[in-house]
């Protein structure tokens, strides 16, 4: 049996939203009518069904839908898709705090909204809230598992007041975890056009699909002349994720407010990084590096997802070195016992780790003068965004040529603990010279595909 809607029995919810309570500085529209009210006293063998359903995919995404009980209109040629981000973008907290205290609190973000959904169903539009939440978690912890569940039943509960209100046939797909499915990155997209059988290249109609969400990456605006004050966006995700899905992007401001549009900046575009690398007159890498000693230790030295590993498989392992990694070791005595007994075997060493501070690399420049061999540093200069889209599309694309030894995706704190203890390696350390590598995209085309899209 399929767990798709539409496709096959899904499992029915037992979450019946209720609207957020008046507050005293503004009148809460209320969705407790008396057709509600006769149906929760109506035996349950003659109420209603439930028109939201919820299911959930990979532990991770939770699906909800929303079905009326209106006949679906036929839809003729390609599907016109309009999606919207949740918080700060449909809706807001009623009492004003940055989060909601509960699944009651919250309003509209704007009056125009209900009926601005309405006409976009009327003009035949397919509408969906996709929403980042990672505040929620669908995995059973013994530790949390109390705070989870009402985190989850708050959400539900929130998602159907809205719903409710609207009264329209809309889904919502939120992401809770780090991965495929998270914003800007495409697995919610996906999952969308699969439920709705829109997985054909011609099936919506890009040209007139939308994605409106308040994630812009819009810069600061101070007051002035009949100019309100505006604070910087806490990301640029949502407009990140409309580029991956090829969509046309809004905010809140420039779609419900009509509003004209603000400046907005990426900290990192790689379809800019890599026309900016395409016009430098650089030596090709593989040139960058020759060896110049009988026997030596390489040390590596550069952020993780900076192309370290990948820069041994393809330049230094051909020249005979054996690679050091305390991934795999776990220990740093271990990688300097396994590097002692190579080089007294007479073989060359790389020491594939970050290296990031003077004192971890002065175990190396130690060992290196009892064992009476040069050592040499190679110096990885990709900056901290670049090597976390590195690490991204590494840990999220399993495969021999994008990662070939099946990594998995590294918490941020693995690059702001790298950048926090880097101190730039020093001829005086004790190394022979530092060979400095910028990071180069090296792929198919179809890798470069993507890698060229937003993942962080």
């Amino acid at each position: 049996m399929s767990d798709r809607p539409g496709l096959g029995k899904r499992p029915s919810s037992n979450d019946r939203g209720v609207s957020p309570p008046a507050t005293k500085k503004q009148r809460q529209q209320s969705t407790t009518t008396s057709k509600a009210v006769a149906n929760f006293f109506t035996p349950a063998s003659k109420r209603e069904p439930d028109k939201m359903a919820w299911r959930i995919v990979s532990n991770s995404l939770l699906i909800g839908r929303y079905a009326t009980s209106a006949a679906a209109q036929p839809v003729k040629g390609k599907r016109k898709i309009a999606a919207f981000d949740f918080d700060s973008t449909l809706i807001t907290s009623a009492s004003g705090k940055a989060f909601a205290r509960d699944a009651n609190d919250w309003k509209w973000w704007h009056s125009s909204i209900p009926g601005a959904l309405q006409k976009l169903h009327e003009e035949g539009y397919l509408v969906a809230i996709v929403s980042n939440q990672g505040g929620i978690s669908l995995k059973s912890d013994p530790k949390t598992v109390k705070s989870d569940q009402k985190r989850l039943a708050d959400f539900k509960t929130k998602v159907s007041a809205v719903l409710q209100q609207l009264d329209l046939p809309i889904s919502v797909y939120a992401a809770t975890g780090r991965d495929a499915y998270r914003k800007p990155r495409t697995g919610m997209w996906s999952e969308f056009l699969e439920d709705y059988n829109l997985e054909a290249a011609d099936a919506v109609d890009l040209e007139k699909s939308f994605f409106v969400g308040d994630a812009g990456g819009r810069e600061a605006v101070a007051a002035g002349a009949g100019v309100a004050a505006r604070s910087k966006d806490h990301s640029c995700v949502d407009r990140d994720f409309a580029a991956n899905a090829g969509l046309h992007f809004h905010t809140p401001e420039e779609y419900f407010l009509h509003e004209e549009v603000r400046p907005f900046v990426r900290t990192f575009d790689p379809s800019v990084f890599l026309a900016e690398a395409g016009v430098k007159t650089t030596c090709a890498i593989a040139t960058s590096f020759s060896k110049t000693n009988p026997v030596d230790i390489v040390l590596f030295c550069g952020s993780p997802g900076a192309g370290k590993s990948s820069f041994y498989w393809r330049h230094l392992q051909p020249l005979g070195y054996a690679r050091v990694n305390q991934d795999i070791l776990k220990t740093r005595e271990k990688c300097l016992k396994a590097a002692a007994s190579l080089v007294d075997e007479g073989t060359s060493v790389v020491v594939d780790n970050t290296n990031a501070d003077t004192e971890t690399r002065a175990s190396w420049t130690a060992l290196a003068k009892k064992l009476k061999v040069p050592i040499r540093c190679v110096l990885f200069t990709a900056p901290t965004k670049l090597c976390e889209h590195n690490d991204v599309v590494r840990g999220l694309n399993i495969g021999p040529e994008t990662n070939p030894e099946k990594r998995s995706l590294l918490p941020r704190l693995a690059f702001t603990g790298f950048a926090s203890r880097y101190r730039e390696p020093k001829d005086t350390e004790g190394f022979q010279d530092i060979v400095k590598i910028d990071f180069e995209f090296d792929g198919t085309e179809e890798q470069k595909v993507l890698w060229s899209k937003f993942w962080v």
